[in-house]
């Protein structure tokens, strides 16, 4: 099974962590939470992009601290769940497509991705695209999955993915024009905060 065949069996079965209870909220905190979104220093002038915003679990969060918020998404089964979930906010703009082949018409301020990274072979292009989407000064906020499993396993089917670890993700990094401002280890991740030199 694919990536977008995953997503969209996800939201078929009414799997959309927008509504977790408290219990899973703080399961997935372990991911990213309160210190993953506090290190993006919003505001209301902010322009924010999150790569692979799912059905908007971390956006409900970001949206309302910011001036406008874009997210992408490959799956349009969880797009359409977020357009759902994100209804009431006004700033938020929901894009079907692929990260790596979509070609964004404007710079952000904050640009963000939790538990995507793994679905991307090219890790370099995407730190690098990432990096020139930002304006100067801008903050890119990544949490990779300590997980070094080559798939991720469900009740009857699997789905591959390609396992990060802090340094190769360091090291890619440094090509760029980003510079490492901190690092915080979570239980199941790795959250790397850079800014845009």
């Amino acid at each position: 099974m694919n990536v977008i065949q995953h997503y969209d069996r996800l939201v078929d079965e009414n799997n959309d962590p927008f509504y977790d209870p408290p219990v899973l909220q703080k399961y997935m905190d372990k991911w990213d939470g309160k210190v993953f979104i506090d290190s993006m220093l919003l505001n209301n002038t902010k322009q924010v992009l999150e790569i692979g915003v799912g059905t908007g679990r971390l956006a409900k969060k970001v949206a309302p601290n910011c001036l406008s918020f874009v997210g992408i998404d490959i799956s349009h089964k969880t797009i359409e769940r977020a357009k759902d979930n994100l209804h009431n906010f006004n700033n938020v703009t929901l894009i079907c497509a692929d990260y790596v082949q979509y070609d964004f018409k404007q710079k952000f301020d904050v640009v963000y991705s939790s538990l995507t990274l793994m679905h991307f072979e090219d890790k370099q292009y995407f730190i690098s695209k990432a990096c020139s989407l930002l304006v100067c000064g801008g903050l890119f906020c990544l949490s990779i999955d300590k997980n070094q499993e080559d798939y991720i396993y469900m009740a009857d089917y699997k789905i591959k993915v390609f396992p990060d670890t802090l340094e190769h993700i360091l090291s890619l990094i440094k090509t760029t024009q980003l510079c490492v401002k901190k690092i915080i280890e979570k239980e199941f991740a790795h959250i790397i905060i850079c800014q845009k030199r």
